[in-house]
């Protein structure tokens, strides 16, 4: 975590992209910096006593609750997870067991880390490539400076992409270097492989073995190979360990569903899952394939509507591991107004530049927008209240035709007021038929 990310900071960028909730990104915020203030201090057993101040978000679905936690994980670039709680099962049961979310945040660990050292790994060796490519097509002896500076541009540029050339077989080609490139981005693999089983089958054995494929595929194939040579998952390993304990972040959903209720036939399953969770938030180790992952300094936010139970329905152990309890607020017209023109990356701004590629200029008037937002909240008086989550349904009844229609062949601009948007949703008729948003 940067030393910069102020709580302050922390909400104002959470305030890009969720409307409302301040209470709860409030202090989801000092939770988050609280973990940069224990990674400070010079004792480390004091800072070893230290422990998250687990949060439980209170709301019904679609008020923010996900989006927070996910939000902040990527502000802090941490390691998160989202699980739901009715997904576990107690031990000895079938079904997931509860620490399987800890493997799980781990592997996702992993994989991120092994992503990013592929990328540094392939801008490390690609000008060695392009230049050992360069040299299949021409030989370097053969011209001078200038054309050889000319031909490497032209390599970078895919002009030779289709040109086929020759090169010598690697020899553990076949063997990890799909699985070191697995989590990367896929290139080509399978074009690649099957052109590299193909041909290997029809080769005679020996030392030296060439191929021929394409100027495309040689460069990837190349690239792959020198980066399979050079990386060391092994050394990833601890990294990745180290980087959960410390700053991972855990998203429990759904966790009013294991809480006691009264007069339920499935209570004695509820308390299971919640024993279970118990130990993992309190502090336990957690065998995993890429080490041993203690539990103890990991943050958990939980989340649930509770509607049916409350969260003192949940084990009192349990209660006292989530010392911070925050009440979301239902959303309102204006919330869905600011949520549709407000904040980063909205809605609108999606279906605009979704719509674009197809030479379209969409545009929606302020008595649109204002409509959209009336809709979505009758909508979800009337069917069932899925919050936010709604805005994205309106829109797209509105913009179906639309979108079905393009592409156009020339600059099309298409503008929404307030009357297309009563066109698709009348009020006027007594039985409407509501299934269709019913979800």
């Amino acid at each position: 975590m940067k030393e910069n990310l102020i709580p302050k900071k922390i909400v104002e960028e959470l305030n890009k992209y969720i409307i409302s909730q301040d209470e709860a990104k409030k202090n989801v915020a000092i939770s988050l910096r609280n973990r940069y203030r224990r990674k400070q201090i010079a004792d480390t057993k004091l800072k070893n006593e230290i422990t998250p101040k687990n949060i439980i978000l209170i709301g019904p679905t679609g008020v923010g609750k996900t989006e927070i936690a996910r939000r902040l994980a990527t502000i802090t670039d941490s390691p998160f997870i989202k699980v739901e709680a009715t997904k576990y099962t107690e031990v000895g049961y079938v079904g997931k067991d509860v620490e399987s979310m800890i493997k799980d945040l781990v592997s996702i660990t992993f994989n991120k880390l092994k992503s990013k050292k592929i990328e540094e790994l392939k801008v490390k060796y690609l000008e060695d490539i392009y230049l050992k490519v360069a040299k299949l097509i021409k030989p370097y002896g053969t011209i001078n400076l200038d054309e050889k500076k000319l031909l490497l541009e032209e390599v970078k540029s895919g002009k030779y992409d289709d040109q086929e050339v020759e090169i010598e077989k690697n020899q553990n080609s076949d063997g990890p270097m799909v699985e070191v490139f697995a989590t990367g981005n896929e290139v080509n693999e399978d074009g690649i492989k099957g052109v590299l089983d193909n041909i290997m089958s029809s080769l005679p054995s020996g030392k030296k073995k060439l191929i021929k494929m394409s100027v495309k595929n040689a460069i990837e194939y190349l690239l792959r190979f020198e980066v399979e040579k050079n990386i060391d998952v092994e050394e990833l390993k601890p990294i990745a360990v180290s980087k959960v304990e410390e700053d991972g972040i855990i998203f429990i959903d759904e966790i009013d569903k294991i809480a006691e209720r009264e007069g339920s036939s499935s209570e004695v399953s509820r308390q299971g899952v919640q024993r279970d969770i118990l130990p993992i938030i309190e502090g336990t180790t957690v065998m995993t394939k890429y080490g041993s992952v203690k539990t103890e300094h990991i943050l958990f936010i939980a989340a649930g509507a509770f509607t049916l139970a409350s969260p003192g329905d949940l084990m009192p152990e349990l209660q006292g591991r989530f010392p911070i309890k925050v009440k979301l607020n239902t959303l309102t017209k204006e919330d869905f107004i600011k949520i549709l023109t407000e904040i980063d990356f909205n809605l609108i701004i999606q279906y605009q530049e979704l719509l674009k590629v197809d030479n379209v200029n969409l545009s929606f008037t302020k008595g649109a927008i204002d409509e959209i937002a009336e809709v979505a909240i009758d909508l979800n008086e009337d069917v069932e209240n899925i919050g936010a989550r709604r805005l994205a349904g309106v829109i797209e009844n509105i913009l179906n035709e639309i979108m079905f229609e393009a592409p156009y062949k020339e600059e099309k601009t298409v503008k929404i007021g307030k009357k297309d948007v009563l066109k698709i949703f009348s009020y006027d008729t007594e039985e409407e038929n509501l299934d269709k948003y019913i979800l």
